[in-house]
């Protein structure tokens, strides 16, 4: 089995995308993540959902859970909101990383080594200078356990 034969046209974001908008999109598709495209279409980068947590969720919450306790609920349901006017740009990881982006001649063991080494549940596949799609943890693990 080949990454090409496991891709599937996959949603993407850019780095000026408001972030409210891609966990909108995260939230309504059931999305692990998302691609980042740069100016050429091409992927940038990878926005797991939980960076999308990691910048709505704040600091002190994230430094000490236990004072995530003591913001009442109406607040604690609102989090989210504090994305509002903030862009994907502001919600990738600060250090540069290896990108999970692979040809789609790539085997299913490849892919599983590129999402185990880059912590990321999909895997970009690209064919020249073409986004073709996505391979996700999930279509992966689905067809490793079914043979």
């Amino acid at each position: 089995m080949r990454a090409r034969d496991l891709v599937t046209p996959f949603p993407s974001v850019t780095l000026d995308t408001p972030v409210y908008e891609a966990a909108r999109l995260l939230s309504a598709q059931r999305l692990p993540g998302l691609i980042v495209l740069d100016a050429h279409g091409l992927p940038l980068s990878i926005l797991p959902g939980t960076q999308v947590l990691r910048l709505a969720v704040p600091d002190y919450c994230q430094e000490d859970p236990a004072l995530a306790r003591v913001v009442d609920e109406e607040h604690a349901d609102r989090f989210l909101r504090s994305l509002a006017g903030r862009t994907v740009r502001e919600a990738l990881p600060r250090q540069a990383r290896e990108l999970p982006i692979t040809d789609p001649d790539a085997t299913v063991l490849e892919l599983a080594a590129l999402m185990a080494r880059t912590h990321s549940p999909l895997v970009a596949v690209v064919d020249g200078a073409r986004l073709v799609g996505a391979v996700t943890l999930q279509a992966l693990m689905d067809w490793a356990v079914s043979t």
